[in-house]
């Protein structure tokens, strides 16, 4: 019998029936059923429901609140923790909570009550058909017009919406596309210091953690401890800057209502929405951190994901971090880096040429170009390489040596000289990528050099 019900688990069909020929067929039909109840998946993550929030009732209870007279006589740690406490209370009252969508569960935004009436006038056709009520031409125009009715309504209200709000409401737009890719990179095996590879999933961000913990250091330069110790000259015949409350609110209107909370479980939006009511008592926790040191824990927390960029996947270090942390605490950063550099640039504390933290000013990859047709040439090239790396040591920074490479550029190059950058070879590249532009070892040139791209 070649007709058969194949399972995975024993008792799962049962009641296996022959039904007859099907059509010309030497085959018969197997009519069956499945002895298990279907259960409908539902996501154990939740999410805060903004379309039944009452924002109202929101600024009511925290209106209420004297917070210069709470926040008295408090640190920055303990002050950060009365106002968390005060506005989750709250908005665990005025802001219901609902189960997150898997992607099989929730309902596609295209979806309306008419397209849903096609799609059940379609059911009805083709149980008519099956039970020979229905004639194959009219159950195929019908199928016919609930697939054109879709394929209109995913181009009119998702793709032509999301092309249109892509600036304002980008993660919209990559969810869509994150929801159309058929399978889900994960990450693999990954290569810990020893060599072996990790294919748990504590291992391996364990091995992720130390990788983006070694990027980092605590450790100040001598550059630096001569910075913190004279920071008080520039003060001495001006006020010490504070932290304004009009300031810290004109920052939180111009908060992104798409984006993710931290891990504090602050979202943006409800931050934007209580601006006025908000103000205030982060403006007071941001000039106590910025006048004692003092940084809130949970604006040191963050939940990181690592991306993978490009190479070997084994490797941790092809690998960049990107972290969803406290909001307030960003608004923090910005509120300190507006301060400091509208004092350095009034003060005159940087040069021209020492623009590496100003604004639309920022250096990406390094790259070191010599002409290399002598030996000397070499050495010189070799001198500044040394020097870049003099530079990482003082400041405490580090390259990606493993994605430094060597372009040696023209015809007949006859120098092929091996470079290091520290204690480590760099290795040869005929071709690499820069600003999206392929350049390779055949460039003509009209004397003979070499280029190191993405030295960084």
């Amino acid at each position: 019998m070649l007709d058969l019900v194949l399972t995975n688990k024993e008792g799962l069909v049962g009641d296996v029936k022959l039904k007859g020929s099907l059509g010309c067929s030497d085959h018969e039909m197997v009519e069956f059923r499945i002895l298990r109840a279907a259960r409908r998946a539902h996501s154990k993550f939740t999410t805060l429901d903004f379309r039944r929030a009452g924002f109202g009732l929101f600024r009511d209870l925290l209106g209420r609140i004297p917070w210069d007279k709470a926040l008295e006589g408090r640190g920055a740690q303990d002050s950060w923790l009365i106002f968390k406490g005060h506005l989750l209370q709250a908005q665990e009252r005025c802001i219901p909570t609902k189960r997150k969508s898997g992607k099989n569960t929730k309902r596609p935004l295209w979806m309306n009550k008419e397209i849903l009436a096609k799609y059940n006038h379609k059911k009805e056709a083709y149980r008519g058909w099956k039970q020979g009520q229905v004639a194959w031409e009219e159950y195929r125009e019908t199928v016919q017009a609930a697939r054109d009715q879709v394929r209109k309504a995913k181009a009119l209200m998702i793709e032509l919406n999301l092309a249109r709000d892509v600036k304002d409401n980008k993660k919209g737009f990559y969810r869509y596309v994150r929801d159309k890719r058929r399978t889900r990179e994960n990450v693999g095996p990954l290569q810990n210091e020893t060599g072996d590879l990790v294919t748990q999933d504590m291992e391996k961000a364990e091995v992720l953690n130390d990788f983006f913990a070694s990027v980092f250091t605590s450790k100040c330069s001598s550059h630096t401890a001569q910075v913190t110790e004279g920071k008080g000259r520039h003060w001495e015949n001006a006020e010490l800057p504070t932290v304004g409350e009009d300031q810290v609110r004109e920052y939180l209107r111009n908060l992104k209502v798409h984006k993710s909370m931290g891990p504090d479980e602050m979202h943006p939006w409800v931050l934007r929405e209580l601006a006025d009511e908000v103000a205030r008592p982060l403006s007071i926790i941001f000039e106590k951190s910025w006048q004692s040191g003092e940084v809130p824990t949970d604006w040191k927390r963050g939940n990181i994901t690592p991306i993978f960029k490009k190479g070997k996947k084994e490797d941790p270090g092809n690998y960049k971090m990107v972290s969803l942390t406290s909001v307030p605490g960003k608004v923090m950063e910005q509120t300190l880096l507006e301060t400091m550099l509208r004092h350095m640039e009034n003060k005159e504390v940087i040069g021209d040429s020492q623009h590496g933290l100003t604004k639309g000013k920022f250096t990406d990859d390094t790259k070191l170009d010599g002409v290399a047709d002598t030996l000397e040439g070499c050495t010189a090239i070799q001198r500044d390489m040394d020097r870049l790396e003099n530079w990482t040591k003082r400041n405490h920074m580090k390259f990606s040596k493993g994605k430094c490479r060597v372009l040696h550029l023209g015809k007949n190059n006859p120098m092929h000289h091996q470079y290091r950058l520290g204690d480590d070879l760099l290795g040869s590249s005929t071709v690499e990528k820069d600003l999206g532009v392929l350049v390779d070892n055949k460039l003509s040139m009209s004397q003979e050099g070499q280029w190191y791209p993405r030295v960084h």
